[in-house]
């Protein structure tokens, strides 16, 4: 009976629990009473990405600061399963700067695509009396209407054996340039409720790219000194030196919140039947981590030949023109493709010899990269456009493209052959002729007529009686003409002379292009590229909207020009919300295309508002 009771019991909390985690209601939690000229926060949260969160105006309340928006990524390792969540909060923070009883209106919030309302509630402000110094959150009459089910507890409660951090690296001596994986994991041998970031290193003398698997967590199991542990990769970065000699990795620091069940001493009473997880429910303990520094001797490259111009890694390179035969002044595509595994956005266009008679435009980068939990792979392209002036037959010489091979520790050289090109006359309605045949002049005696030899005979007549009406019509539309174009022309000067404005105008045409792209890869499966798209459109929006050097771009700049300009404070969280949320989206685990959608209405919406 006793077990068939249980049973219950234990189905009856797992369907509750179910429906509390499918339910998306948005909560508040507020004091019920506060003390006169007290401040006091109140929190407003919902169980998933939410967005257009509108609060109430709490007349007769003073704002201090809010709503301050956060979103938190949850992921949990409990009995070896791994599971993942998101919440939103909303936090204002208020003063009670007079005594009465206050209505707080209603709030609301966006959760895919569905409006979600959460009720008004009371707050009653009253003098404070000595025991009203306590956290309000406890005092008597309280409207919290979600209350924490468990207070985090020391850190001290595990040691540094159960729960650990650690970075490593798949090389620590690597050729300057060359690739090498960086990669940050958890150790535990408890349960995980969630982990967040606290901050990046700076990696001094390397150039970084994630690599992390978009919303994909790797977990295994590895041992350890004797000791099996559950591991999470939680980073991977593909790391490039940009100088030779010993340079060190900095600790990445994290917050953890792990669950420890409570230990109970066994006294053999009935009482005993309830030491039971269902029953004893587990103990949220706050844990910070650092991973360990790293070290790395990077070696220098050798001595190399002229054609080196910076590749390091494994690569092979195609040249090829479009077309071979076109008349003059038609163009002509001449295109070389690097591919392979390597440092590929850092490599130089080759140096090309083109013929003299070609006019020949800065060449054009096509990048396809593809970042895996592997490294960087993919390919770079470099597009020239070529326009032959004169006929005749022509060649693209031949020439080399030499890369450094970290495995072998040489130099490889790459054979481009010579591309034969022939031209054919040109069009002469397009071409620039600059000699004249005797061909080309006909019939003089029809265009020049000879001197008359008898008495000229010479009349008066009256100008306006000889123009016809075509010419008035004619001299009032040149009038017209020359008078716009002067103040088109005089318009373009003084835009031209708006660096800003150009900067801005610039950064819209860029924002919708890119913005264009991201839209048409949201229902295909390569996310690196459609949160690459998203994030160029928000950094070169905000970079050419307040005047930050890209070379400076950091969310700290960001941040610190958005407070000197004066943005208002609601813009300010939305732009730092949005840059957040992008960054988070990029390896938080959960459903890929909603929150691909998600993120870009919010991109969207932050730089039309920006």
């Amino acid at each position: 009976m006793h077990t068939t009771m249980r049973k219950h019991i234990i189905a009856l909390l797992l369907i509750a629990a179910t429906l509390q985690v499918a339910a998306q209601e948005l909560t508040v939690r507020a004091p019920g009473r506060v003390d006169l000229g007290r401040r006091f926060e109140v929190r407003y949260e919902v169980n998933a990405q939410a967005r257009d969160f509108k609060g109430p105006t709490f007349k007769g309340l003073s704002v201090l600061s809010g709503p301050n928006s956060s979103t938190q990524h949850s992921m949990s390792i409990i009995n070896g399963q791994m599971s993942s969540s998101v919440s939103t909060g909303y936090t204002y923070i208020l003063q009670a700067d007079m005594e009465g009883t206050f209505n707080i209106g209603g709030a609301s919030c966006t959760v895919d695509g569905k409006k979600v309302n959460c009720p008004g509630f009371t707050i009653k402000v009253e003098k404070g009396s000595p025991q009203s110094q306590q956290d309000p959150y406890a005092q008597g009459g309280g409207q919290s209407r979600r209350q924490p089910a468990h207070q985090p507890a020391q850190s001290s409660n595990i040691d540094s054996k159960s729960l650990f951090a650690r970075a490593s690296i798949s090389k620590s001596n690597p050729y300057q340039g060359e690739q090498v994986i960086l990669t940050y994991k958890i150790y535990t041998q408890v349960s995980l409720s969630q982990y967040q970031i606290d901050k990046l290193p700076g990696n001094k003398g390397f150039w970084s790219e994630d690599i992390t698997r978009d919303g994909n967590v790797r977990q295994y199991e590895e041992v350890v000194d004797g000791r099996r542990y559950n591991v999470a990769e939680i980073r991977r970065g593909a790391l490039f030196a940009q100088e030779s000699g010993n340079l060190t990795i900095e600790p990445l620091d994290l917050d953890v919140l792990a669950l420890v069940q409570r230990q109970r001493q066994r006294t053999g009473s009935i009482w005993d039947l309830f030491d039971d997880p269902f029953f004893n429910p587990a103990q949220a303990v706050e844990k910070h981590l650092r991973t360990n520094s790293l070290k790395v001797k990077v070696r220098p490259l050798p001595d190399g030949p002229a054609e080196f111009n910076g590749a390091v890694g494994s690569f092979n390179v195609k040249a090829e023109v479009d077309n071979n035969k076109v008349r003059a002044n038609e163009a002509i595509t001449y295109r070389i493709t690097i591919s392979g595994a390597g440092n590929l956005m850092l490599i130089d266009a080759p140096s090309i010899d083109f013929p003299k008679v070609f006019e020949v435009y800065d060449p054009q980068i096509d990048d396809k990269i593809n970042r895996s939990p592997n490294g960087i792979s993919g390919s770079r392209t470099f597009e020239w456009v070529l326009i032959p002036r004169n006929q005749g037959d022509y060649e693209i010489p031949a020439t080399r493209f030499v890369f450094f091979d970290p495995n072998t520790g040489k130099y490889v050289s790459k054979q481009l052959p010579a591309i034969p090109l022939h031209i054919d006359k040109g069009d002469p309605n397009s071409m620039k002729n600059v000699t004249s045949s005797k061909s080309d002049v006909k019939l003089l005696n029809n265009d020049i007529n000879h001197i008359h030899n008898g008495s000229p005979s010479l009349t008066v007549r009256n100008t306006r009686d000889h123009a016809e009406w075509w010419f008035w019509v004619l001299l009032i539309l040149i009038t017209i003409g020359t008078a716009v174009a002067i103040l088109l022309g005089r318009r373009q000067q003084s835009r031209q002379q708006d660096i800003a404005g150009m900067r801005l105008r610039r950064a819209t045409k860029e924002a919708r292009k890119r913005l264009k792209k991201a839209s048409s890869l949201l229902s295909s499966d390569n996310d690196n590229l459609f949160y690459e798209e998203i994030y160029k459109a928000i950094w070169g929006c905000l970079a050419d909207k307040y005047n930050i050097e890209l070379s400076k771009l950091s969310s700290d700049t960001v941040r610190e020009c958005l407070v000197e300009k004066q943005v208002p404070d609601e813009q300010q969280q939305r732009i730092m919300k949005t840059l957040q949320d992008v960054d988070m989206a990029r390896f938080a685990p959960g459903d890929a295309k909603a929150r691909k959608q998600q993120i870009y209405d919010e991109a969207l919406e932050t730089i039309i508002m920006i």
